[in-house]
């Protein structure tokens, strides 16, 4: 352990002395850095803590999986079963339904968190991410509710902030002169608001498709942009949930036979969508899925609306106006609002320096596909949760990453702790 001892103890040692010159508080994390208290964040603190490594987690609000509480509609449950969607470690409340609400998910994680004793430090957003090739550490900066700056330092950092970390707000031509209320999804909580209003909403994925229905349960009259290709499947197929369906199909079959099953099973059900302006992509849902991570919606009932003509589609947009909306074939029609479910994107790379290790694109680590995304080539950094699969693909990310980090821990962290004489296990001030 002598480079260790030695080349990166005193490297940090001077980088300390010459920080602690400026307002600049410094911290030594003996553990990870995790960036992100929602679910990703948790599971990957959970599972390095039951293999006896320490972690702390940053994260930018006051309160754990802040998308699911503060910016989620009140309508909102789990589209896939519970068990693919619980965190590893600690399974759902065997009386929860099997799709659980917005509240129950969000119950069940705070369970999670006091279960396994995580202390998230809220309220500090991430600034910069920056390695520091010289001694081997990378340097975390942080600002809180009173512009107080931290540093934190560790060997490894965990990135959880998620891809959806901030909303996608597209242009549009006009969008100054519509009068009426432009909201993302967002900031959208129930259609109790919108009633007996004309409102379109911008978007066809499942968030877009179930604002929709919520508008007619409270008497508004929606309608959908439709811009693309879509692939919408029912939620259960023979009494099944269709993903679990799925998973137990592709033990035995191939992806594109699976997919023809899928496809044939939702015409007989859902019947033929193009009619109602839903055309599927050349690629089967499964298929697309692997390839881009594009999820199919699965339907909750807004199909029917769409049939009944109590939701109405349109094309893509080309210009609003006062209270007009122009669409790309020529149609003018009237709205009172605009929700935009146009869903989000990740923050990554507007504070991870390291922009070799991960492009601006979209935040995935570089030169890998995006289902072996969860680990850098170098310098200590993963992603958990960036793998496009959901909180199942986030828990997998999850228990891959402990596994790596703990195999590291023994031979490389201890020693180091005890170098730099720690006075806590979880986090060193260094003042």
């Amino acid at each position: 352990m002598d480079y260790l001892k030695e080349l990166q103890g005193k490297k940090l040692h001077d980088h300390f002395n010459n920080t602690m010159i400026t307002s600049i508080k410094c911290t030594w994390v003996p553990g990870p850095i995790i960036v992100g208290a929602g679910p990703s964040g948790l599971a990957a603190a959970a599972c390095l803590k039951q293999r006896g490594v320490p972690s702390t987690i940053l994260e930018r609000s006051n309160c754990i999986a802040s998308l699911w509480q503060l910016k989620t509609y009140d309508r909102l449950c789990l589209h896939l079963p519970k068990e693919f969607c619980e965190l590893p470690l600690m399974p759902f409340p065997t009386d929860f339904p099997t799709y659980p609400s917005k509240q129950q998910f969000v119950a069940y994680l705070e369970s999670y968190t006091h279960h396994f004793g995580l202390q998230p430090v809220f309220n500090s957003t991430v600034v910069s991410a920056e390695f520091d090739h010289q001694c081997g550490f990378w340097k975390v900066k942080t600002v809180g509710l009173k512009n107080e700056e931290t540093e934190y330092v560790s060997q490894w950092l965990i990135v959880a902030s998620g891809e959806n970390a901030e909303e996608v707000m597209p242009f549009i031509e006009g969008m100054n002169d519509f009068k009426g209320p432009i909201i993302h999804t967002s900031s959208y909580k129930s259609g109790e608001l919108f009633k007996d209003m004309s409102v379109l909403v911008v978007g066809c994925g499942n968030s877009g498709m179930e604002v929709c229905l919520d508008l007619c349960n409270y008497n508004a009259s929606p309608s959908l942009v439709v811009r693309d290709t879509v692939h919408v499947l029912p939620q259960e197929m023979f009494g099944r949930s269709t993903f679990k369906l799925c998973m137990w199909l592709l033990k035995w079959f191939p992806v594109r036979l699976v997919d023809q099953f899928l496809l044939m099973v939702s015409w007989f059900m859902l019947g033929n969508t193009a009619q109602f302006g839903l055309n599927r992509p050349k690629l089967g849902p499964l298929e697309l899925k692997n390839m881009s991570g594009k999820t199919p919606v699965l339907d909750v009932g807004t199909l029917a609306k769409i049939k009944s003509g109590h939701i109405k589609v349109f094309p893509g947009i080309k210009r609003l106006a006062h209270h007009a909306v122009e669409f790309v074939n020529g149609r003018v029609e009237n709205f009172d609002a605009i929700i935009l479910a146009t869903g989000y994107k990740s923050n990554v790379p507007s504070w991870l320096k390291e922009t070799d290790m991960v492009p601006e694109k979209d935040g995935l680590v570089a030169g890998k596909p995006f289902i072996y995304g969860w680990k850098g080539d170098r310098g200590g950094l993963y992603e958990v949760g960036f793998t496009k699969r959901g909180l199942l693909g986030a828990s997998i990310d999850a228990k891959k990453i402990a596994e790596d980090i703990a195999n590291d821990w023994k031979a490389e962290a201890r020693p180091f702790m005890a170098f730099t004489r720690a006075p806590s296990p979880i986090m060193a001030p260094l003042t």
